[in-house]
């Protein structure tokens, strides 16, 4: 197994974070063993002071684990059905973290779109809020290891997307001509 990053590697802004996620691995171990590589290819970034953060207004018990430790796992379900895989950045009690859109799956061999969006990504990696509050790492069968070799292609910068306050924030990057970016802008 490759060396995962550490929690503190995520202890810097949201912004900082998600740019430097493309080309990381997202490494999900099932309790059957069974192992998932994905290539991070998208993410978006949220942090306190953004409209579209969770924690923009106050700190509920919904989403308590945005203001944990940097590492820990922030899962959400939206429309009452699907679910989205945020990483907790910055440092205690500031609400921050990163949404990770999109990854190229690496292992098992599968279609291209098969992660291709927050929610078929969590579909896929059987991720759901029983992570929520968890730090990444082996303990919890989430990890992310840092890119095998260095990034091949161009990263854009744009409007995150899917929400209906602060699109208008360049704060979402994806890896461009990647077919299993969920959706480009």
């Amino acid at each position: 197994m490759a060396i995962a990053l550490d929690p503190e590697w995520f202890a810097r802004p949201a912004p900082e974070v998600a740019p430097d996620l493309i080309g990381c691995l997202l490494v999900r171990r099932h309790p059957n063993g069974q192992m998932y590589r994905g290539r991070i290819v998208e993410t978006e970034a949220y942090m306190a002071g953004d409209p579209a953060c969770h924690g923009y207004h106050r700190q509920t018990p919904r989403n308590a684990p945005m203001f944990a430790a940097a590492g820990t796992i922030y899962v959400y379900q939206i429309y009452g059905i699907h679910h989205c895989l945020n990483i907790v950045s910055d440092r205690p009690q500031v609400a921050s973290a990163v949404l990770i859109r999109a990854l190229e799956m690496i292992t098992p061999t599968l279609p291209a779109r098969s992660a291709a969006g927050p929610g078929k990504l969590c579909h896929l990696l059987a991720i759901d809020r029983q992570l929520s509050g968890t730090v990444l790492g082996e303990a919890t069968g989430l990890w992310i290891e840092p890119p095998p070799q260095a990034v091949v292609g161009t990263v854009v910068q744009t409007r995150r997307i899917g929400i209906s306050q602060g699109q208008e924030i360049p704060w979402r990057w994806y890896l461009q001509g990647n077919a299993a970016v969920s959706r480009y802008s």
